[in-house]
């Protein structure tokens, strides 16, 4: 990507206006996103940028303009963050490939306590970013709570190489791994936004290369931690596999905060307010110190279901009165967009539960009910772990992500392009396939209630489809119809229907739960494809409501179009962030 230009001396009255409506155009889309600090601020005869990055002051003459910051590459800031996102990414979802076989196969766990705990987790996980996000543009500054959150996520995937069978000791580290996550997740994407604040023409484009960081982490992880755990395990034994495998995502973090440090320098103009201020220490302690304590709360909520259940229950009641709050507080004109947005985002929360399978349900699936083996027309091609199967994900959504772009680029300019609504139905077509794929499973079979890998292929490239026109459109629904003072709300809200989500996708998957006593695959199959096929109906039935709202959906964005400005940019379409 080009570097980012400093303006000129000497520029002319010409040059001055373009500069001064594309701060006003950055302005819009900052207060659209909910940002709290605007990037414009008008006073008298100046006109003063306030983004964070660049701040110019420019004469109404238009004779003299400076900058408080050197140019700095804008292609090297993104490189640093998309450098750390990636390494964050391969902790994270290495860590995800072994939770569920860690907990039953070294733990103990029934299926039934395992999926239950890790979407617990799960939840906990997607409503931390909600909070972190304020942390880093009020208190600490974005920049450094997105570095506070990585040494805080490597921390938690340090105590899991602790090699004990304490359950305590796991919820500790999962607790700790919440709190990084919350401090981390929504600060990185942020800092994207700022480095390319008033630039629209670039930051869609650079929002769908920052997603390929999750995926390109994501796959490596997945496809090397349970090799590493197989590895280790075989060759000195003591079930010493597993905290290897959980050592390697906390190296993974220690790399991408080292990278970090040799490419701080193009980060020094990106961030918030707090950010360009020395370090309030008391801010620090009070942040670590209620940290510390949502590590607590975080182990024990894990530790006991009803608390987990009680939990979820109040996020949802949080969630319904962001939405009664925010439609009530709204102008006339603003409602439709709310009632639109909150309709996506009910849609939202019944993908999540199909999408929560893929850790929970599916996994335990492959572990017990798929050959490993990969043949075509007879010929062994290579054999594929039982938590490896995670990874089809990732790289479904890589090889899938640039032809939605180029079908959605192709549909826009022959003015053909449909609906976020029209999506969500596709989505969810794609998803009911997915798992029609699944559970056809014993009709494939290779071994004695062993099923094709190539089963769980085109089933994740179905399911992945289903993400990217449903999950990766979440974001950009949110910021289209929302006002922008009410974005900060919404967002967390966003989050908090998200993480709900993650929990019903656990009790869900305890509906092919395999008692301790059965092991034979030939009886586990039919509990497996039956759930499948169930959720394959559940996928129609989500599909054809979201067809049947189609015309209301039509009819509330016509009247939010009619009573708003159209957006500057809207965040990105393709890419999906679990």
């Amino acid at each position: 990507m080009p570097q980012a230009s400093s303006p000129a001396l000497g520029q002319t009255m010409a040059e001055h206006a373009m500069n001064h409506l594309s701060c006003r155009s950055a302005a819009r889309r900052n207060r659209w996103m909910g940002y709290a600090c605007p990037v414009v601020i008008r006073s008298g005869p100046f006109c003063v940028g306030a983004c964070l990055h660049v701040a110019t002051v420019c004469t109404t003459h238009g004779k003299h303009m400076a900058t408080q910051n050197p140019p700095v590459s804008q292609t090297r800031a993104f490189t640093t963050v998309f450098m750390i996102e990636m390494w964050e990414r391969f902790g994270y979802y290495g860590m995800q490939a072994l939770i569920i076989y860690y907990m039953v196969q070294r733990l103990g766990f029934a299926d039934d306590r395992a999926n239950l705990t890790w979407s617990a987790a799960a939840a906990l996980i997607y409503v931390a970013p909600a909070i972190g996000g304020w942390i880093g543009d009020k208190i600490l500054g974005t920049r450094r709570t997105m570095l506070l959150g990585a040494g805080i996520l490597a921390l938690g995937y340090a105590l899991m190489t602790v090699p004990t069978e304490n359950t305590w000791a796991l919820f500790g580290s999962l607790g700790v791994i919440v709190v990084g996550n919350g401090l981390f997740k929504a600060n990185a994407g942020n800092l994207v936004r700022k480095i390319y604040e008033g630039d629209d023409s670039r930051i869609d484009s650079a929002f769908t290369i920052y997603y390929m960081a999750v995926n390109i982490g994501s796959t490596f992880s997945m496809l090397l931690t349970p090799w590493i755990k197989d590895y280790v395990n075989d060759t000195w034994g003591h079930e010493l596999g597993w905290h290897a495998a959980f050592g390697i995502c906390c190296v993974g973090l220690i790399v991408g905060l080292v990278i970090y440090s040799f490419l701080r320098a193009s980060m020094r103009h990106v961030g918030s307010a707090p950010d360009q201020l020395p370090v309030n220490k008391s801010h620090l302690m009070a942040v670590l110190g209620v940290g510390v304590l949502a590590v607590g709360g975080s182990a024990v909520v894990l530790q006991y279901e009803w608390l987990a259940r009680v939990f979820v229950i109040i996020a949802g009641v949080v969630v319904l009165g962001i939405f009664i709050h925010l439609i009530r507080a709204s102008a006339k004109g603003e409602r439709a967009g709310l009632i639109a947005a909150l309709v996506l985002t009910i849609q939202t929360m019944f993908f999540f539960i199909f999408y929560q399978q893929m850790s929970t349900s599916l996994n335990l699936f492959a572990l017990r009910n798929v050959d490993p083996s990969f043949d075509i027309f007879g010929m062994h091609l290579w054999d594929w772990k039982p938590a490896q199967f995670q990874s089809f994900n990732p790289i479904w959504i890589m090889l899938l992500s640039p032809i939605l772009a180029l079908l959605y680029t192709r549909a826009g300019k022959s003015g053909k392009d449909i609906s976020i609504a029209a999506k969500f139905a596709l989505g969810f077509a794609a998803v009911a396939v997915g798992f029609f794929i699944y559970s056809a499973a014993a009709q494939f079979t290779t071994l004695p209630g062993k099923t094709t890998s190539w089963i769980m292929v085109w089933g994740y490239g179905s399911s992945s489809l289903g993400e990217l026109l449903v999950s990766g459109l979440g974001l950009a629904m949110i910021a289209r119809y929302v006002p922008a003072r009410m974005g900060g709300f919404m967002m967390g809200a966003y989050f908090v229907a998200s993480g709900i989500s993650q929990y019903l996708g656990g009790i869900v998957a305890n509906y092919a739960s395999v008692p301790h006593d059965i092991t034979d695959p030939l009886q586990t199959m039919p509990i497996y494809t039956s759930l499948f096929f169930k959720l394959g109906v559940a996928g129609v039935i989500c599909t054809l409501i979201a067809l049947a709202v189609l015309p209301l959906m039509k009819k509330l964005s016509s009247e939010h179009h009619a009573n708003n400005d159209a957006t500057d940019a809207p965040l990105p379409t393709i890419g999906s962030e679990q």
